[in-house]
């Protein structure tokens, strides 16, 4: 609550500055009001954990191989959890404990740096349509509950013959930090989630695959974008992609942007400014007519309400997903 009003006041800051003024403020006051206040602030990366055997690529996407990366994920998550016990962190080694339960299902694991998961929800060997959840700000390990509580209610949502994808295989920025006004993490991030999506069509290619971007990993999807072979990527919650419109995603699949009314990433400048060093913020707003997307209504919720249950942001992306067309604002889902 704190970071979305802060950042909502900062924004607001900025907007009633003459266009003249804004990059000298957008610099100052960032540095000032976002950055010093989470200096020293604890980060999980400061929790060891083992470097993870290499994986070979899938080759197929049958039970049986597939069960044989699920099984070299899981002695990941082991190693990294009692790597966190001898640390002293009853915390991070309980989460570990959760995610090395049989029943779930890991491509890949990575405990470091504030960890990395790629956990899938669903059958992959009989899915017909995939969704890969590309999640934002202030994701890793010891939060990620959300990204996994949404992607298990949008697999509900989508019902038998699909798989949901959290792709949490990238070193999320802290909300309320200056990285997350800069394209540097998404850069660095997107040549992985490329060779992903690339590896899961070439295993699956009959299947539908869309990628679902949430704020920050808007960024991500958008420097991953050109090229791809998905279906639909659909961007919500998001400040901008790094574009200046969805023409120069350069991609084929439909594009989609949606917004709730209670998310404070609404108040966010949705502009570009290249300073001698750095570029801040992330171009057009993507729910503007001028970006070019396709919008879908995604009800009165906040910032991390897209994938709540019983919403109609999670009812049309689901749709989305399916091919299907999203309901409007007011209809029946």
């Amino acid at each position: 609550m704190w970071c979305g009003c802060r950042l909502r006041h900062l924004c607001r800051v900025i907007e009633v500055n003459r266009p003249r003024l804004r990059r000298a403020l957008l610099a100052a006051l960032i540095a000032a009001s976002v950055v010093v206040p989470v200096t020293g602030a604890a980060r999980p990366a400061a929790v060891p954990a083992p470097v993870p055997a290499t994986l070979a690529p899938l080759r197929a996407a049958t039970p049986a191989v597939l069960a044989e990366r699920y099984a070299a994920s899981r002695d990941g998550i082991w190693a990294a959890e009692r790597m966190a016990a001898g640390h002293g962190d009853r915390w991070r080694a309980a989460m570990l404990r959760a995610m090395a339960d049989p029943a779930r299902r890991f491509l890949s694991f990575d405990g470091r740096d504030g960890g990395r998961a790629v956990e899938v929800f669903g059958d992959l060997t009989a899915a017909e349509r995939i969704a890969v959840l590309v999640p934002g700000s202030d994701t890793d390990l010891d939060k990620y509950g959300l990204l996994r509580g949404g992607s298990m209610r949008l697999r509900q949502a989508l019902g038998d013959r699909s798989a949901v994808i959290a792709w949490l295989g990238y070193r999320t920025p802290g909300t309320v930090t200056l990285q997350a006004l800069m394209p540097g993490r998404a850069d660095r991030a997107a040549p992985d989630l490329r060779a992903f999506v690339r590896e899961l069509s070439a295993v699956k290619p009959g299947a539908r695959v869309s990628l679902l971007c949430h704020s920050y990993g808007s960024v991500v999807c958008g420097r991953a974008a050109p090229g791809l072979d998905v279906a639909d990527i659909v961007l919500y919650g998001s400040a901008g992609a790094a574009v200046d419109d969805a023409a120069a995603l350069r991609t084929r699949a439909t594009v989609w942007a949606g917004r709730g009314t209670g998310d404070w990433i609404a108040h966010v400048p949705h502009t570009r400014l290249r300073l001698p060093f750095v570029t801040i913020g992330f171009g057009t707003d993507p729910v503007s007519p001028r970006f070019g997307a396709r919008l879908f209504a995604a009800g009165d919720g906040g910032h991390s309400d897209y994938l709540k249950a019983g919403s109609l942001s999670l009812s049309n992306i689901a749709r989305i997903v399916s091919g299907r067309a999203p309901a409007e604002a007011g209809r029946d889902a």
